[in-house]
């Protein structure tokens, strides 16, 4: 965050919105929580390849989007926004108190990760500009953390396109 040069006060550099509170509320409560359409793509591709998981398991903390249980491995599809992917570049040009939201939902997600871990999770999160760019890369590194076996050559089909009962 930039600061003036006669106090160390930060600069903000947001504009003020466009929307009106009512017109902005509307539009906040219509983004959803779970079964976005990032999670969406993750989930077809994950069935395509014949894997099965447990969706937002209130057992665990953080609720992850995915939860493969016998490999012990937690999945998160995270929002850019929500969960503030580069945060500190662009934290300034928001109202304080969405600025404060975010902020906490990045301490709840890295608490939620060190607890997943203590109890002998392995946790991926997956952002959802890297599943726009690169779904496959996605589903790979989810197929890693599940371990080797079929799942991994469930993943080279995935690539190749190919499937099992194609061959």
């Amino acid at each position: 965050m930039q600061t003036t040069s006669r106090s160390d006060k930060p600069v903000r550099r947001h504009k003020g919105d466009i929307m009106s509170p009512e017109k902005r509320s509307a539009v906040m409560s219509r983004i959803r929580g779970r079964d976005t359409g990032p999670e969406r793509m993750i989930g077809a591709a994950l069935e395509g390849l014949g894997l099965h998981w447990d969706s937002h398991a209130r057992d665990l903390p953080g609720r992850p989007d995915f939860v493969f249980r016998d490999s012990k491995v937690v999945v998160f599809v995270d929002g850019d926004f929500w969960h503030g992917w580069r945060f500190p570049v662009w934290r300034d040009k928001l109202l304080l108190k969405w600025e404060e939201k975010i902020d906490q939902n990045r301490r709840r997600d890295r608490r939620n990760h060190r607890k997943l871990r203590r109890l002998g999770w392995r946790v991926v999160r997956i952002w959802e500009h890297q599943i726009d760019r690169d779904l496959e890369r996605c589903i790979g590194r989810i197929a890693e953390a599940i371990g080797p076996g079929s799942a991994g050559e469930r993943v080279a089909e995935f690539r190749t396109g190919k499937r099992e009962k194609d061959h």
